[in-house]
This record gives C-alpha cells, structure tokens and sequence, in this order.
C-alpha cells in the first residue's frame, strides 16, 4: 500500500471539528456508579480527544467547535490551549446551551458504560457561518466525527467544512463515532454518514458502526471487503474496520489489508482506545510511514491510555509511545 501524500505547503498539520465536552470518570471502579460517589474531571469528545493526542504527539493542531458560557467551557477551552491547541476555530454559544457530560462507569475492566447528558449541548449549536475556511485551508489533515452530524446547525457545519477541505487539497479523516442516543432515528444516521464518508481520505470505525453506515447498501454479510471497496469509488485512501479485540484490518486502493496487532495492556478501562488508536495512526501516516507500522504505533497509543483513568490527560507523547513499545517486544 502506497504511503498517503499530506501537503507540505500548509502551516498547521491538523484541525478536529466536533464535540467538545466534560468526562467525569469515576474514582470508586469495579463498582456500579449507583455506587459511585466521586467522579474526576476531564476534557472529553473523540475529537477534541483525538486533538489532544496529536498535539502531544507534536502535530500542530487546533479545533472548530463550540462550548457552552459556563464555568465547563472556559475550562475546555484553557484545556486546548495549555496543550498547545490553537482555539480561534472554538466559539462560545449565547442561547443559554450546556455543555455535554459524560459519566463513565467502571465495573471492570470489560465491563464500561458511559451514562451521556446530551440535551441542548453547545457543540452541535455550531453553525456554518463559525467554520473558518482560512483554518482547514491551512491545515493538512481535517477530522470530523459522526456524533457532529446528528443535529443541525452542527451537520451543515460539518458538511460545509468538508466542502473546504476538498475545495483546499486538506485530507479529511473520519472517524464514524456513532453514539445512538444523539441520533432521531437510524436511516437518518445513514444517510448523512454516507454524505461524509464520500468526502473522506480515511474512514475509521468499528464493524458495527460501518454496519449502521451500510444500511442501505444489500452488504448483508457484513463483509469487510465488500465496506472498504465501496469507499474507494470515493476519495477514500484506507479504510480502517475494528474489531475489538482481534483487532483492526486497514484496506488500501490497491487491493491490500493489513492487521492490526494488539499490545498488552493492564487494563482499567475500555474508553478512549479508540481516540488514541486515530491519533497515533494518523500521526504515523502523515510521517510516511507504511499503514502497519502506523497501525502498530496508533495500538500501542491505544494501550497506553486503556491502562489510565482518564483518556484527555493520558494521551501519550512520541517516546512514550517509542518506551512502552520497546518494554513491550523485550517482555
């Protein structure tokens, strides 16, 4: 599989659009959170989660998105910047929206649930007219989430920013991030992630999510095969399909697959895996390297954070990552 081509006339290596909210992950685990009583707060969202992770990995990156006018969404934005994200794409909303909570659950390390508060959030309150189209013209990689689609004004921001990164040579990322409790309905959920999945470089999700994108499209085998070659009559370079723990197949243009290998990790939970597998494996790609050697660098990420509390805070800069993979193949 050929390596991926990025710009390099582009002054900013990566910009997320999407959800900017709270984790407030649970200190009592093994325990339902009926019996939780204290929770620990964190910057939360696979994309500003994904951001996160490539600014530690030394990409310079920034964020379009929008916080609530709360005490929550000062301390979101501050995050960004005391981690090196530029925050001129982040807006503030003024109809009085909240800012999305996330409760993590911890009953084991298999056993993980996340109880969301969605209603009236701030992030899916961005609008078009918010989406600077400077920004992602400068940037070489752009990622949507799904979750950003589920409601308008966020779905036509959305859509208008992948309409900038194609006009603008930047390589759309999309990370698929279906979160049902968002969505009205399935069909509706289809259709708008087929309108970005036809705009995207790179698609990356899980067997499940691609089977919520597939819907319509008769692949009743539920055939990795039959997923990624209908992407690549596209603009789609890779597809990525995970599969938990047998790990991920990464389909290239040409016909090739590559497997994933899984790291050994003493696991506290299961959540951020896969935000920290993205931003490895994209940080791998746009250093030219070969889709298995980004693969193995994004689940050694992946591992890094599954074995933390938090998913924000544990985001791993390039000699961690380089360490645990070193301390892993002398074991």
């Amino acid at each position: 599989m050929e390596p991926i081509s990025f710009a390099t006339d582009k002054s900013l290596d990566f910009v997320a659009i999407g959800r900017l909210c709270i984790d407030l992950n649970a200190n009592e685990i093994n325990r339902p959170m009926e019996e939780t009583m204290t929770f620990t707060k964190y910057v939360g969202g696979s994309p500003a989660n994904i951001a996160i992770g490539m600014s530690r990995l030394d990409m310079t990156t920034a964020f379009i998105g929008k916080v609530a006018d709360d005490q929550m969404g000062r301390f979101i934005v501050q995050y960004l910047r005391d981690n090196g994200i530029e925050t001129s794409g982040v807006t503030t909303d003024r109809t009085g929206a909240v800012t999305g909570l996330a409760f993590t659950e911890i009953k084991s390390p298999e056993d993980c649930s996340i109880l969301m508060y969605r209603d009236n959030v701030a992030d899916l309150k961005l609008a078009p007219g918010e989406v600077d189209e400077a920004l992602i013209a400068r940037s070489k990689v752009l990622l949507v989430s799904g979750t950003a689609l589920a409601k308008s004004p966020s779905r036509e921001a959305v859509l208008l920013a992948l309409r900038y990164a194609r006009k603008h040579g930047t390589k759309v990322v999309f990370d698929i991030d279906y979160r049902p409790y968002t969505w009205t309905n399935t069909q509706e959920t289809a259709i708008y992630y087929h309108a970005a999945a036809e705009k995207s470089d790179i698609i990356i999700g899980t067997r499940e999510e691609f089977d919520m994108l597939e819907q319509f499209d008769g692949n009743t085998e539920r055939s990795d095969e039959v997923t990624a070659a209908q992407w690549f009559g596209h603009h789609a370079e890779i597809v990525v399909i995970k599969h938990g723990k047998d790990g991920s197949i990464a389909y290239g243009k040409d016909g090739s697959s590559h497997r994933g290998s899984i790291f050994p990790a003493k696991v506290i939970k299961t959540f951020g895996a896969g935000d920290s597998y993205a931003a490895g494996f994209i940080y791998g790609l746009m250093q030219g390297w070969s889709v298995s050697r980004s693969m193995e660098f994004g689940s050694a990420c992946a591992s890094i954070v599954i074995s933390s509390h938090s998913c924000s805070d544990a985001m791993p800069t390039v000699n961690q990552v380089e360490d645990f993979m070193s301390a892993a193949k002398q074991a």
